[in-house]
């Protein structure tokens, strides 16, 4: 039984979302400007990740071939597990799994196994992209080593029920340059929390602005690096991950 085109579409509109919402975080948090890159790759990968996913769903959306996706993947993947051995060196193994990087690591690796191991007469769409081209007479593209697929699928599910069980506070994500905001925390957590940390911000504007244009900027960047949304984009990953791990197994 095929997936429902209706629902790939849905899908896929989410993650160009969470793309956009990467490219907008990635450009007011400026965090290329510091010696520390961590939350520029983070949102480029998410972006990527985003755009990707979207051609895989839909394949009318895909650019770029399979090679090109393969090797951005591998080289994430690659950076993000140095940067969580960096991070842990010293520490216990089961450490490893609560890095800041783990998360990525996962993310990176699950698209780099995606575009490798798809298989299929449907497998490959216009200009090389992979795409599921779902209900139509090539039929459903499968995976290799569907026991690999299923094991990511798991891990995903198990990073979603972290990230939306997680207190406030646990991650330090995309502090703007001059204007350090809330740490990243559980998505819903942050949410109740919104209201309070508005008021603060709202009086602590009102006393150190002169200028009527910078409330406007400062609440897009509430808005797009708030634990809200960070948290949001990196569930909702997860999630389409796992969704399409298990419908292609």
């Amino acid at each position: 039984m095929s997936t429902p085109e209706w629902v790939l579409g849905i899908f896929a509109a989410v993650m160009l979302l969470v793309a956009e919402v990467s490219a907008g975080q990635l450009v007011l948090a400026r965090a290329w400007t510091r010696r520390d890159i961590a939350d520029a790759v983070i949102a480029v990968s998410r972006l990527l990740t985003g755009i990707a996913l979207a051609g895989i769903l839909v394949p009318g959306l895909g650019f770029l071939p399979d090679a090109a996706w393969e090797t951005a993947f591998a080289v994430m993947t690659a950076w993000f597990a140095w940067c969580l051995w960096r991070e842990n060196r010293g520490r216990a193994a089961a450490s490893v799994a609560h890095g800041h990087y783990a998360q990525h690591l996962v993310h990176s690796a699950a698209m780099l196994y995606l575009f490798a191991a798809m298989a299929g007469p449907s497998a490959a769409g216009p200009g090389g992209m992979s795409g599921m081209a779902w209900g139509s007479a090539g039929g459903m593209p499968t995976l290799h080593a569907p026991v690999l697929a299923l094991i990511f699928a798991l891990l995903l599910i198990a990073f979603t029920v972290h990230d939306l069980d997680r207190q406030a506070g646990v991650d330090g994500y995309f502090h703007a340059v001059g204007r350090p905001l809330v740490p990243a925390g559980s998505a819903l957590a942050a949410a109740a929390a919104e209201p309070v940390a508005l008021r603060h911000t709202a009086q602590a504007d009102a006393a150190e602005t002169a200028r009527p244009a910078e409330p406007v900027a400062y609440t897009a960047e509430r808005l797009l690096l708030s634990p809200a949304v960070v948290k949001g984009c990196q569930v909702t990953i997860s999630v389409t991950l796992a969704f399409i791990m298990i419908i292609m197994i």
